[in-house]
Protein backbone atom coordinates (compact mmCIF):
# COMPACT_ATOMS: atom_id res chain seq x y z
CA UNK A 1 0.00 0.00 0.00
CA UNK A 2 1.16 3.48 -0.78
CA UNK A 3 2.32 5.59 2.16
CA UNK A 4 0.25 8.46 0.83
CA UNK A 5 -3.41 8.29 1.72
CA UNK A 6 -5.54 10.48 -0.56
CA UNK A 7 -8.10 12.90 0.85
CA UNK A 8 -6.29 13.65 4.10
CA UNK A 9 -7.63 16.73 5.87
CA UNK A 10 -4.20 18.40 5.87
CA UNK A 11 -4.22 18.25 2.06
CA UNK A 12 -7.87 19.24 1.63
CA UNK A 13 -7.42 22.20 3.97
CA UNK A 14 -3.79 22.97 3.14
CA UNK A 15 -4.29 26.71 3.54
CA UNK A 16 -6.02 26.20 6.89
CA UNK A 17 -3.40 24.18 8.78
CA UNK A 18 -3.41 26.62 11.70
CA UNK A 19 -7.21 26.49 11.88
CA UNK A 20 -7.14 22.68 11.85
CA UNK A 21 -4.56 22.58 14.64
CA UNK A 22 -6.51 25.07 16.73
CA UNK A 23 -9.79 23.22 16.25
CA UNK A 24 -8.21 19.83 17.03
CA UNK A 25 -6.76 21.12 20.29
CA UNK A 26 -9.62 23.38 21.42
CA UNK A 27 -12.79 21.70 20.14
CA UNK A 28 -13.38 18.12 21.33
CA UNK A 29 -16.26 17.66 18.86
CA UNK A 30 -14.04 18.68 15.95
CA UNK A 31 -11.25 16.41 17.19
CA UNK A 32 -13.70 13.49 17.29
CA UNK A 33 -14.95 14.27 13.77
CA UNK A 34 -11.40 14.52 12.47
CA UNK A 35 -10.43 11.19 14.06
CA UNK A 36 -13.51 9.49 12.65
CA UNK A 37 -12.85 11.00 9.22
CA UNK A 38 -9.28 9.68 9.26
CA UNK A 39 -10.44 6.19 10.23
CA UNK A 40 -13.07 6.07 7.49
CA UNK A 41 -10.78 7.64 4.90
CA UNK A 42 -8.02 5.15 5.59
CA UNK A 43 -10.46 2.25 5.36
CA UNK A 44 -11.70 3.52 1.98
CA UNK A 45 -8.10 3.86 0.83
CA UNK A 46 -7.27 0.29 1.88
CA UNK A 47 -10.33 -0.97 -0.02
CA UNK A 48 -9.46 1.04 -3.13
CA UNK A 49 -5.83 -0.13 -2.93
CA UNK A 50 -7.18 -3.68 -2.74
CA UNK A 51 -5.38 -4.46 0.51
CA UNK A 52 -8.72 -4.91 2.25
CA UNK A 53 -11.77 -6.64 0.82
CA UNK A 54 -15.23 -5.12 1.00
CA UNK A 55 -18.50 -5.36 -0.84
CA UNK A 56 -19.55 -2.55 -3.17
CA UNK A 57 -22.31 -1.73 -0.69
CA UNK A 58 -19.81 -1.41 2.19
CA UNK A 59 -17.53 0.74 0.06
CA UNK A 60 -20.37 3.07 -0.92
CA UNK A 61 -21.54 3.32 2.70
CA UNK A 62 -18.04 4.30 3.81
CA UNK A 63 -17.71 6.87 1.02
CA UNK A 64 -21.03 8.43 2.00
CA UNK A 65 -19.96 8.49 5.65
CA UNK A 66 -16.65 10.11 4.68
CA UNK A 67 -18.49 12.77 2.65
CA UNK A 68 -20.91 13.53 5.49
CA UNK A 69 -18.00 13.91 7.91
CA UNK A 70 -16.16 16.12 5.45
CA UNK A 71 -19.24 18.33 5.05
CA UNK A 72 -19.46 18.83 8.81
CA UNK A 73 -15.71 19.41 9.13
CA UNK A 74 -15.80 21.92 6.26
CA UNK A 75 -18.58 23.86 7.97
CA UNK A 76 -16.59 24.04 11.21
CA UNK A 77 -13.39 25.09 9.43
CA UNK A 78 -15.28 27.75 7.46
CA UNK A 79 -16.86 29.06 10.66
CA UNK A 80 -13.51 29.12 12.48
CA UNK A 81 -11.81 30.82 9.53
CA UNK A 82 -14.46 33.56 9.53
CA UNK A 83 -14.06 34.08 13.27
CA UNK A 84 -10.36 34.97 12.95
Amino acid sequence: MSQHTPNELTKIFARDREVLTRLKTQDPHFAQLADEYHEVNREVHRIEAETEAASDERTETLKKQRLALLDEITALVTQARAAV
